[in-house]
């Protein structure tokens, strides 16, 4: 199953058994008070900034999430996006839960977008299907509900169908569904990770679209934090992750996805991981 986006001039196809797909997360102000002030102050010169580091390091999708004290979504959001769209060509991954600025970012998004997100509370399903749907776009589908987040990963897999059955109501097709499973930190449940990978393997069998994830979730509150999310993310592309929200600046995460689409047969004759060794990644 093909999710295809588009930015100004690139398509990206998020794929099982094809490359990985990277969506740069920098653009994000939470941790962040340097972007924070910037977004605050309507200055988008560090977003575009921060858009072009990450195409240059290799991401293909730009994530745009400018939720912080004191920024107006409804205002901030499209200008973020129309900032990263003029100063890029991937597609975006517009990340908010103001469905407002939703609305008002996909009017200036050029291309097929990629939403984030939508949940399978029926409030949520009901605000942000439509807008998928009327702009053409894809989505990221979270495996959450009005009762939270659950700990097994079955409960994970009956919300992700419900999604994905919603959003054929509308009439947006499962390719254009891409399913988040969600991962919790293990410092706070030991078992968090086993339960996020068994519910990629049952949403892969059982469903067959794109899985995403946040990259560095996983980790939070720990130290050796990029040890902890390379190691995850690989045990999760061979369950069946296609894209993940990461930073494309750590080198050490850039290196993990390239031996794993070696490793998982994507790379032929390691082209693309001998040309990123010799470029010094």
């Amino acid at each position: 199953m093909e999710t295809v986006l588009h930015g100004r001039m690139e398509r990206v196809t998020i794929s099982e058994g094809a490359s990985f797909v990277i969506i740069g997360e920098r653009i994000n102000p939470s941790g962040r008070k340097r972007l924070a002030e910037f977004l605050g102050q309507g200055d988008m010169s560090l977003v575009r900034q921060e858009a072009l580091a990450q195409v240059e390091a290799g991401a293909q999708v730009i994530d745009v999430n400018v939720s912080a004290v004191d920024v107006d979504e409804e205002i901030i959001l499209p200008q973020a996006v129309q900032t990263v769209a003029e100063g890029v060509d991937v597609p975006i991954c517009i990340d908010t839960a103001n469905h407002e600025a939703l609305a008002a970012a996909l009017t200036v998004c050029p291309g097929k977008a990629l939403v984030n997100s939508v949940t399978g509370e029926e409030a949520s399903l009901q605000a942000v299907l439509p807008l998928v749907k009327q702009y053409g776009c894809a989505v990221i589908g979270l495996c959450m509900d009005e009762e939270g987040i659950p700990k097994k990963a079955q409960h994970r897999l009956e919300i992700a169908k419900k999604i994905v059955s919603a959003a054929e109501v509308y009439g947006i097709p499962p390719e254009d569904v891409i399913i988040d499973p969600l991962a919790m930190t293990v410092g706070a449940d030991h078992t968090a990770g086993v339960a996020t990978l068994e519910a990629i393997r049952l949403i892969r069998m059982n469903l067959g679209v794109n899985i995403t994830l946040g990259g560095s979730n996983i980790s939070f509150g720990l130290p050796e934090r990029s040890l902890i999310n390379r190691s995850f993310l690989a045990m999760a592309i061979a369950a069946g992750l296609t894209c993940a929200i990461v930073d494309p600046l750590d080198v050490e995460i850039l290196k993990t996805i390239a031996a794993c689409d070696l490793l998982m047969g994507w790379d032929e004759y390691a082209m693309r991981f001998l040309a990123r060794s010799r470029a010094g990644w």
